[in-house]
């Protein structure tokens, strides 16, 4: 959500890009003689295996619906912060570009990634007292959540039911913790 709804639209008007209407594919660079296709997320940890090769194949299909326009076709999945860098394989017919990478690679400025980030410091401050109130009482709800479903009544953390929360591959459902022996 947060690659959508801000590096999406950021890399795009940096770049000069066109939104694509190719399923997989947020947006294409077109020059003379090539076209860089790009699919952005926000950072690089976020397919596992069936979802690289979806990715394979909807860069595929659009290669084969742009054929005729006989340019170089570059399929690119990119991330808006992070290091990975590959190249295409047997198996991923895309590259991968991260962080100050790819940031440069379609600004054409490689130290755009550090003027990104300065500005998400400096614009989100301007805002703060405007949205205070509004950060106070989430702060509050995930507080009382997490006291809840998470401590003993008498507040300390039940780092057990914690850790098996986060960890168990299987869904584990929060729900009030029992009191420790002996205490309540």
């Amino acid at each position: 959500m947060f690659g959508e709804a801000f590096f999406e639209p950021i890399a795009r008007i940096s770049s000069g890009a066109k939104v694509s209407d190719a399923e997989g594919v947020d947006f294409v660079i077109e020059s003379k003689d090539r076209i860089l296709a790009v699919a952005l997320k926000s950072g690089p940890n976020i397919y596992n295996a069936s979802q690289k090769k979806r990715q394979s194949q909807e860069f595929l299909a659009l290669r084969s619906r742009l054929y005729k326009l006989h340019k170089q076709f570059d399929p690119m999945l990119g991330h808006a912060y992070g290091r990975p860098r590959t190249e295409p394989t047997k198996d991923l017919v895309y590259r991968r570009r991260s962080g100050q990478d790819f940031w440069a690679e379609i600004t054409g400025d490689s130290d755009f990634y550090l003027k990104l980030v300065r500005l998400m410091e400096e614009e989100p401050a301007k805002h703060k007292e405007k949205y205070a109130p509004a950060w106070d009482a989430a702060v509050n709800r995930f507080t009382a959540e997490f006291v809840k479903d998470f401590c003993f009544s008498d507040g300390r953390i039940n780092w057990e039911r914690l850790v098996q929360f986060v960890s168990e591959s299987r869904s584990v459902k929060p729900s009030r913790p029992r009191t420790q022996k002996g205490k309540s």
